[in-house]
């Protein structure tokens, strides 16, 4: 067995979470979140933590669907913890809105389930913002670290939001919290899938779990471990760290804002 995330203190991390979710909605002066609820771990956990904060009457959830990619459980699942919380959740199937992108595109390309999943992504951003503009709300992100650090998001899609509670928490985290929550078992250890496409999974996607994920970011980024001293510590070939790393370093340009060339000093006087 390899080397395994320490855990946190999770009601501290919960009491923390919650207040800085009231700190930041009440700074923007606005009337609280809207959330995308998609079914799974990360949206759950991060709908729970500000229902808690805020009470479910400042809590608005949408569940956006493609009934070409999105399976029917997810979004019974979305229902149940939206039910369970006692907050507002409307449901919109994206899949006519991304489909009227694409086909009138006049860069169209056949077959790119990349571009277009990416479409989906920030329809769906399209969506909560529309939402939020119309009800003095915020946008509630509900990316976590792993995925912020290797750059799993889209951006200007789930990862165009206002505020990221859980985003200094691993996955590996984030299902930790659900157990502590009460979330139901199924969706806190559920596979993680942005659902940009048939069959897509995280893990299947990225060629390697969480559970081995996460220990590496821990190691090198926080331990400032070496990476062939992390990957005897996970157990793992130095491939493997290096790819992780390698992910880290190429989706910089996702974590910032974009760049533009200093001009200011060359005022005339």
């Amino acid at each position: 067995m390899g080397f395994k995330l320490p855990p946190l203190d999770y009601s501290k991390v919960e009491h923390e979470i919650c207040s800085f979710i009231r700190s930041i909605v009440e700074e923007a002066k606005v009337k609280g979140l809207v959330v995308g609820l998609s079914g799974g771990v990360d949206s759950s956990v991060t709908a729970y933590l500000a229902v808690k904060a805020l009470g479910p009457e400042r809590v608005k959830a949408l569940i956006m669907p493609d009934h070409r990619t999105t399976p029917k459980s997810d979004v019974e699942d979305a229902w149940m913890i939206a039910e369970k919380l006692g907050i507002e959740a409307r449901e919109v199937n994206i899949a006519s809105m991304c489909d009227a992108i694409v086909e009138k595109h006049p860069y169209k390309t056949e077959d790119d389930r990349v571009a277009v999943g990416n479409v989906r992504a920030r329809v769906r951003m399209i969506l909560l913002y529309y939402a939020a503009n119309t009800m003095n709300m915020m946008v509630c992100g509900t990316g976590d670290k792993s995925e912020i650090m290797i750059g799993y998001f889209t951006k200007y899609g789930d990862g165009g939001v206002d505020i990221l509670p859980i985003g200094d928490l691993y996955k590996t985290d984030v299902r930790r919290l659900a157990q502590h929550l009460g979330i139901p078992e199924r969706i806190a250890m559920k596979p993680s899938s942005p659902r940009l496409w048939p069959g897509q999974t995280a893990e299947g996607e990225l060629g390697v779990s969480y559970d081995v994920i996460d220990p590496i970011l821990y190691l090198i980024y926080e331990r400032g471990f070496k990476p062939e001293e992390a990957a005897v510590r996970v157990n793992v070939s130095l491939d493997v760290v290096t790819a992780i790393m390698r992910r880290v370093e190429t989706s910089k340009h996702k974590r910032a804002m974009p760049p533009f060339p200093a001009i200011s000093h060359l005022r005339l006087y």
